[in-house]
């Protein structure tokens, strides 16, 4: 995001480069950027012929470097971008020439999406040295709740960490689709709010009380009721909470129990490092590894590592869901 800011700064100041290689896993920070350069570089008035928009799947190299080589029309300088640029992979080394000696008036945003080009190529090199090359890297999700707190802190929102948890659990570290939701929330809520799990379940839809994170939380506290009607509920919407997603967090947090018991220092800051969880749950942790012993927790993993087998179909086909969300807390709590 750092990196975002300083690009949009020089972007402001006048420090502007002729070419841009927008590239990288991570789609949303390549979005905004190209966004900031279509709307910002040129007044109203120029952009009738001076701003031109081309997709990767509709023209050729070629044809990129054709128009990247007009002169702009009363204007200090074009703009050309061109979304979906990954689908010239094939061909795209075609555009070192231009890239080697780009017009100064023009400014060539190339949208390089879902994947990075090779750095070691020449095409790569002489966009870095006469433009600028940006990689957005897919965030880890136990990075993405920071990120959440810095895009809403920006817009003066605040969120509980739960609330935040939900959107990851639910959403996955898409930050598009993340974003898409908290923009929904800022329509909803004034500036100010401190978004909670109760905002999340009212507007966006996701329940408070049923979702995998109450469930590995009502497991780690060994509350078998809440676990049991919270897998009855999961087993009445199959598609909302798919098993293999289900068994794969609950694994996942089974292994970073282990973790926990192995760890010599149990310094909460170390601890919460070393699992990548957010300090404010490890209390929920602390409970948890009172509850299942080392060796418990080393048997649950096996046994999870079975349900993960049936739940893609090997062995279980009489086994519906629910039988197999029942069959994996059974496993665990006995």
């Amino acid at each position: 995001m750092d990196e975002v800011v300083k690009i949009v700064n020089d972007l402001k100041a006048g420090n502007i480069k002729p070419i841009y290689l927008l590239m990288g896993e991570e789609p949303y920070y390549i979005d905004k950027l190209a966004e900031y350069i279509e709307e910002n570089l040129l007044s109203e008035d120029e952009k009738g012929f001076n701003q031109t928009v081309l997709y990767g799947r509709d023209v050729a190299v070629e044809d990129i470097v054709a128009t990247a080589k007009r002169y702009p029309m009363m204007a200090e300088r074009q703009v050309v971008i061109v979304k979906e640029a990954q689908d010239l992979s094939r061909t795209i080394d075609k555009l070192e020439p231009y890239a080697a000696n780009p017009l100064e008036t023009t400014v060539l945003v190339l949208c390089y999406k879902y994947k990075t080009l090779d750095k070691r190529k020449k095409v790569t090199k002489e966009i870095a040295k006469k433009g600028l090359v940006f990689e957005s890297k897919k965030l880890y999700e136990n990075q993405v709740g920071d990120w959440i707190k810095r895009v809403l802190s920006g817009k003066k929102y605040a969120i509980e960490p739960k609330a935040s948890a939900m959107l990851v659990e639910f959403l996955g570290t898409d930050l598009s689709k993340i974003n898409n939701e908290l923009e929904k929330l800022q329509i909803i809520l004034p500036q100010g709010t401190t978004i909670t799990p109760q905002h999340i379940e009212e507007n966006i839809g996701f329940s408070k009380d049923y979702n995998v994170f109450e469930l590995r939380k009502a497991i780690g506290e060994r509350n078998q009721l809440k676990a049991y009607k919270i897998a009855e509920n999961f087993a009445h919407n199959p598609k909302e909470y798919p098993l293999v997603m289900t068994t794969g967090l609950v694994f996942g947090f089974f292994v970073q129990l282990l973790k926990y018991h192995g760890l010599k220092d149990k310094n909460p800051a170390n601890v919460a490092k070393v699992l990548s969880v957010n300090p404010y749950f490890l209390k929920e942790y602390d409970v948890a590894i009172k509850n299942f012993p080392m060796r418990k927790v080393s048997q649950i993993i096996s046994a999870l590592r079975d349900i993960d087998v049936k739940s893609k179909g090997v062995g279980a086909n009489a086994l519906s869901q629910g039988d197999l969300l029942k069959e994996m807390l059974f496993k665990i709590f006995n």
